[in-house]
């Protein structure tokens, strides 16, 4: 079965022509499209079917904010998007609207293992519920429900719960954020914003003097996350402080959510940073975070972390999710 898929971000808008066959998922088609030039998701769609010419029945867009009803507000766009009014208006016969997260927990059993990098093996008998936690624009999360035959993914919103602190650089760094912000939630600082914004705090507490990639950074609006990190590798202290403080907040965010979902299934990292920053998060900081549970820390030990290393996941997700909803 062919079908049209995009996974729609806060940058960047992905199309392509997905073939499903079982949990196997061929892309035979990918384009790429900065979603902020365009005015809504019907314009990105329009462009790239005019562009391949490709025919399908049916579509499935994996959407960055909560879809309910088949409606969404995405999160980091001015976007409203429907899928009775896109499948009205582009003339497809079905079209499916899920939750980037979602979509990405749907793609994860069409991966091979050579596109997973293991964070912690966990136990070798590891099944049941697994999630996915992705650092990217925002934060996301996905639940995968284990039926006892095979998972059942769906959306969360937990990026956006309470951000907690646990020592005095932390509570800190929440007093900073409320000052700019008001409520602080865990997307604040686990994200590409959140890289910028720790870095901004250290730099403050520590009364430090920004190197000059980060400087102009900060002066022209661009990516800060970016110029920090290559100022870590450079380095710079409070540059490096920054990213080890990042990990060890993304592993105790992923921790908290393995707990919630009781994901001895596993628990997997999406998203844009893992893939780039690897080496930073198999270091210490991670699982220091991650493991840091008290009282459950041998449970913790007991549940596989493995990052996500194909970008394309979340077009498989919404392959395989849109094959399930026509059955």
């Amino acid at each position: 079965m062919h079908v049209l898929v995009g996974d729609i971000g806060g940058t960047k808008t992905g199309l392509g022509i997905a073939e499903v066959e079982g949990d196997r998922v061929t892309l035979e088609l990918h384009r790429r499209y900065p979603s902020r030039k365009s005015v809504s998701l019907g314009e990105i769609v329009t462009a790239f079917l005019d562009e391949t010419g490709c025919e399908c029945a049916a579509a499935a867009f994996a959407v960055a904010g909560p879809v309910v009803g088949g409606r969404s507000k995405t999160t980091n766009l001015p976007w409203q998007i429907e899928a009775s009014a896109l499948q009205k208006s582009l003339g497809f016969e079905r079209v499916g609207l899920l939750n980037d997260l979602e979509a990405v927990a749907w793609g994860v059993p069409a991966l091979s293992a050579n596109e997973l990098a293991v964070i912690q093996t966990g136990a070798p008998d590891a099944v049941g519920n697994a999630c996915v936690v992705a650092a990217g624009t925002g934060l996301g999360e996905a639940g995968m429900f284990w039926d006892g035959e095979r998972h059942r993914p769906f959306a969360t919103e937990g990026g956006h719960t309470d951000f907690a602190s646990t020592d005095d650089r932390e509570f800190a760094l929440l007093n900073y954020l409320q000052k700019r912000v008001g409520r602080v939630s865990w997307e604040r600082v686990v994200s590409g914003m959140g890289i910028g914004t720790i870095y901004e705090f250290l730099a403050q507490w520590h009364k430090a003097t920004h190197p000059p990639a980060v400087a102009e950074a900060l002066r022209s609006d661009g990516d800060i996350a970016e110029a920090v990190a290559e100022a870590a590798q450079n380095g710079h202290a409070i540059s490096q402080e920054a990213l080890e403080l990042f990990a060890v907040l993304y592993g105790r965010e992923a921790g908290n959510t393995a707990l919630k979902h009781m994901a001895m299934g596993g628990v997997y990292l999406g998203g844009g940073i893992a893939p780039k920053n690897l080496t930073l998060l198999q270091g210490a900081g991670f699982l220091e975070g991650f493991l840091d549970k008290g009282r459950m820390r041998g449970l913790m030990e007991r549940i596989p972390v493995r990052v996500i290393l194909d970008p394309h996941t979340p077009l498989y997700g919404a392959a395989r999710y849109m094959v399930a909803e026509i059955g």
